[in-house]
């Protein structure tokens, strides 16, 4: 695997330098091409399309789904892609440290206890499968091989006390669970909401853990250096659209009929089983936490699954620049106070 993603680095880091060519037309270009994985944790793109946050800025934005987040750094290198949203996982260190020009500019999504990325297990199995420990010796899928989600696992594993080398693992989109699951090909997995919910009202799965996460942000929103230094302004409309969705989506703002129905057109998930998810969380003011890169790059050093074995400074694909002239624009985002109780 490591061989197969070096060779995937190299070939992309070529077909982005080819991507530089006709820079003069695309300064003209008010184009966005992004991929997406059509799962609740992207809903700040929905949102900020539906509501013409990117209309506003005169943006286009062209949405081409995809069955996990580190396919956007395969289309994003080929120049396929202008910019990504996405997991930071092993395909994306690696094309780092061969010398992928990137910037990782916003975060996307965090996670709480219940989770949006629950591990799930067969419904008919729950008699058998009653705790993460009884997964020793059994395989257990993720969305991508390599994604951030392999991360969940691992942190799933560990408060069990369970490793990496106790299971199997393998990669199975997320439409393709229920199916995996039923059929007794996989024995678990970890699977997005809204689709986890959704699942269990149809009786095929059932959560066998949802509290394995709490705080670490793994998904963010990156962009290649032809978006950031041939269209700048694009680029920084691109973010000031972006980070108005991100506070739309803080406190109420997720749990409403109208955000719910704009995440129905892209997840075909009825609106009544996304306001019955567990939700993500999304930073208002953008902050980027560089420890928890490292701590991803932590993790996958561990496995053995980089082309290098120290880790490299990670700060210097952090750009924090758009979102800090974003915050100048809209003005820094005073979080609603808790409501006092009634006594």
């Amino acid at each position: 695997m490591k061989t197969w993603m070096r060779l995937m680095a190299l070939a992309l880091i070529g077909a982005l330098s080819l991507g530089a060519l006709g820079t003069l037309a695309a300064q003209e270009n008010r184009t966005v091409r992004i991929g997406y994985v059509p799962v609740m944790i992207y809903a700040p793109l929905y949102i900020a399309l539906e509501r013409g946050y990117f209309a506003a800025e005169n943006i286009a934005v062209e949405l081409t789904p995809l069955q996990g987040g580190s396919d956007s750094v395969v289309q994003l290198a080929a120049g396929n892609f202008d910019a990504a949203v996405g997991g930071v996982g092993a395909g994306l260190l690696n094309a780092a440290s061969l010398g992928l020009e990137f910037r990782i500019v916003a975060p996307m999504h965090t996670e709480r206890p219940p989770i949006a990325s629950p591990l799930v297990i067969s419904a008919k199995r729950a008699d058998e499968i009653k705790r993460v420990a009884d997964l020793k010796g059994k395989t257990v899928s993720i969305n991508a091989v390599g994604a951030a989600t392999e991360y969940w696992v691992y942190l799933a594993l560990s408060k069990a006390g369970l490793t990496m080398q106790d299971i199997t693992l393998t990669a199975v989109a997320f439409r393709d669970v229920p199916l995996a699951l039923e059929s007794g090909a996989i024995d678990a997995a970890i699977l997005g909401e809204p689709f986890a919910t959704l699942q269990k009202d149809q009786g095929t799965v059932a959560v066998l853990a949802d509290d394995f996460v709490d705080g670490i942000t793994v998904t963010y929103l990156y962009m290649g250096l032809p978006l950031l230094n041939e269209r700048p302004e694009v680029a920084e409309g691109f973010v000031r659209a972006y980070l108005r969705a991100l506070r739309d989506l803080d406190d109420d703002g997720w749990l409403n009929e109208e955000t719910a129905a704009i995440i129905e057109k892209y997840t075909n998930v009825p609106a009544d089983v996304v306001l019955r998810a567990n939700r993500p969380y999304y930073d208002p003011n953008g902050t980027i936490p560089l420890a928890d890169l490292e701590e991803l790059q932590r993790y996958f050093l561990e496995r053995n699954v980089l082309e290098y074995t120290q880790p490299i400074d990670l700060a210097p694909f952090v750009d924090t620049s758009l979102v800090e002239k974003a915050i100048a624009v809209l003005g820094e985002y005073t979080p609603k106070p808790a409501a006092t109780p009634a006594y």
